[in-house]
């Protein structure tokens, strides 16, 4: 191997280090971490008269949904402005959108600023988030892409873990608009000059295979293909009790009904993302060395027995759903970006990529919609909205079964 393929090889990792970086920060500020001001803000608005009392849910939801929508619609733009204006680009602007964001949502006392607010965290999302850290990373691997993906989309995990265990104690202290003032510094003095001074587009040289780069299909031939429609089908599914559980259920724990202190709440919170990304980085390792739709199979049964424990959840058996759903999610949402590339080739991946995505989203948005209105419906009450997540998870089995078949026939076929 020559010097400068052995320099790209070892400077790939540096770009997963500052991509996992990228996620760590964005999604743990604009998604993942940010549940825990949930309970702050509603109270706070409640109590001013700005929402109404039996509104409160669907605020939040509202807001949380804007975010993810945008993300999804940014995340599809951004497949096409990648090759017209590169990703560090478009990766300093969503810095930029996502400090911003925080900013006016800390100084936020009505319920446009925080919507604006939260639309410019879905901005950063598609500029700075999965979709430009995907296509980012696949751009520097080929052999071990998998194990490559796994590590860095750990990130959005760990800031899930990280943000809540951060600002807890500063809400509790300084109360939750200071509080996000402060973390609202990770953008500003780590990720946007990280992005500035070490992210470079791709490789100086072509690495051994890069040239797979200009294979594969377009978006167009792959709208045409039922495996398509059966993956975007699975991943808008994925999607509805992803986001329930990541958003809503840190909500669910402080309910009434099973009455956790936010304290506590924040550590469930923290535990499941722990675990995710023990179920991301495991399964990136293992879709490099096994046919990775067979292991999306056994990450959708694990994350579908962990729902029966919503039947009847309690304050006492909650990590007993928290523990197994987190691994089976991790695992599954490092294989749809993994299988996008697999099964469409790299010719349009960040097209391809960046359409599964705003169908994902669209799965988050009906499931935040539905769980918030089944929530605010029952007074407050997410037993029968949590219901959904266990009917949802079961079609989620479903059409991977079918994604497995489909890709064995193809399999034969092409054998």
């Amino acid at each position: 191997m020559s010097e400068g393929r052995t320099h790209d090889r070892d400077y790939g990792w540096v770009i997963v280090a500052v991509s996992m970086l990228a996620l760590i920060i964005s999604n743990g500020l604009a998604t993942l971490g940010i549940p825990v001001f949930y309970k702050p803000i509603q109270n706070e608005f409640v109590a001013a008269g700005v929402v109404a009392s039996n509104e409160a849910q669907t605020f939040i939801a509202n807001g949380a949904t804007l975010t993810f929508l945008l993300s999804g619609v940014f995340s599809m733009a951004a497949g096409w402005l990648i090759p017209r204006l590169g990703l560090k680009f478009l990766m300093i602007i969503g810095c930029l959108c996502l400090g911003t964001g925080l900013v006016i949502h800390s100084q936020a006392t009505s319920v446009w600023m925080v919507y604006f607010s939260r639309f410019l965290m879905g901005v950063s999302l598609g500029f700075v988030g999965v979709t430009p850290n995907v296509v980012l990373v696949s751009k520097w691997f080929r052999e071990k892409r998998g194990t490559a993906l796994g590590i860095m989309l750990t990130g959005t995990s760990i800031g899930g873990v990280l943000i809540p265990i951060l600002a807890t104690p500063l809400i509790l202290s300084y109360g939750w608009r200071p509080a996000m003032l402060l973390i609202s510094m990770a953008v500003w003095l780590l990720l946007l000059p990280a992005i500035i001074f070490l992210v470079h587009d791709k490789p100086k040289m072509q690495q051994s295979g890069q040239l797979a780069e200009t294979t594969g299909m377009t978006l167009q031939e792959a709208l045409r293909t039922p495996l398509f429609w059966v993956f975007g089908l699975s991943a808008a599914l994925v999607f509805y009790p992803i986001f329930a559980t990541s958003q809503q259920f840190i909500l669910y724990l402080q309910s009434p009904r099973i009455g956790m202190s936010l304290e506590l709440a924040s550590w469930c919170q923290s535990i499941l993302f722990a675990v995710s990304v023990l179920g991301k980085s495991s399964v990136g390792f293992l879709s490099d060395r096994f046919t990775a739709t067979r292991v999306m199979l056994v990450c959708a049964v694990v994350m579908f027995l962990s729902t029966f424990v919503l039947l009847a959840l309690t304050s006492q058996n909650a990590l007993l759903f928290l523990v197994p759903f987190g691994l089976g999610y991790g695992g599954t949402f490092v294989l749809l970006q993994r299988l996008a590339s697999d099964y469409f080739g790299m010719r349009e991946y960040g097209k391809i990529l960046g359409t599964i995505v705003m169908m994902e989203i669209a799965g988050a948005w009906v499931g935040g919609k539905v769980t918030a209105y089944l929530a605010d419906s029952a007074g407050g009450d997410y037993t029968v909205a949590f219901y959904g997540v266990v009917a949802v998870t079961a079609a989620v089995l479903l059409c991977v079964i079918v994604l497995n078949l489909i890709n064995r026939r193809n399999e034969f076929v092409a054998g």
